[in-house]
């Protein structure tokens, strides 16, 4: 078992108000152990199974999927990970390996960037509205990568030139699905009615 070629995938719930009252999304992620680089698999209130199952068709895509290149994937035993969620990875190569019940530390990389974008981002705001959730996660995954320090990289960013080109497009794989990719300018935010998201207040 190569460290290169080692992944973990865990959830998150973040609550968000909505104009039918506070709403609890989740989002998924996938890290990279080595590099400690982090993909935004999606980002949605309530996940199911056909949903699941086209992330794992996402993430395993030949010339553009996340796990291109890896060969292990370490996630807990949600039942959101279903079985065929796992046969969908194996069949790309990809081996799903489930931590034994109430074993967080085993999952460590993916328990810190939790608490990282928790500490440092969502806790910090009251988030209104879908798209000021999208907002905020890219923000703070472009900030983990590009400025951020890791004390387990030598204090490197996570930020590597050298990540696998895209055979479609030659150039780098995103780090976010492209549904949760968001423009930085406030402008060109929306939430599902069309309108300008709002500034989001930062509690004191």
């Amino acid at each position: 078992m190569h460290w290169s070629t080692m992944a973990a995938t865990d959830f998150f719930t973040v609550e968000v108000w909505t104009p039918l009252g506070l709403v609890r999304y989740h989002v998924l992620f996938v890290i990279r152990l080595m590099t400690r680089e982090v993909y935004i698999a999606g980002i949605v209130p309530e996940p199911e199974e056909n949903w699941m199952q086209q992330t794992a068709r996402n993430l395993t895509d030949a010339s553009e999927g996340f796990l291109r290149g890896s060969g292990y994937l370490i996630h807990d035993r949600s039942t959101l990970f279903t079985e065929k969620f796992r046969t969908i990875l194996k069949s790309a190569g990809v081996e799903p390996l489930r931590l034994p019940a109430r074993s967080p530390n085993l999952n460590a990389f993916a328990e810190r960037f939790v608490r990282s974008i928790k500490e440092s981002c969502l806790d910090r705001l009251v988030l209104i509205g879908g798209s000021s959730l999208h907002r905020a996660v890219s923000e703070f995954v472009l900030h983990y990568h590009k400025e951020r320090n890791h004390q387990g990289l030598d204090n490197r960013s996570s930020h590597r030139r050298d990540r696998p080109l895209s055979v479609k497009t030659g150039r780098h794989a995103p780090l976010l699905s492209p549904r949760s990719r968001m423009k930085t300018r406030s402008s060109e935010f929306s939430d599902s009615t069309g309108s300008q998201a709002p500034k989001l207040p930062v509690q004191p």
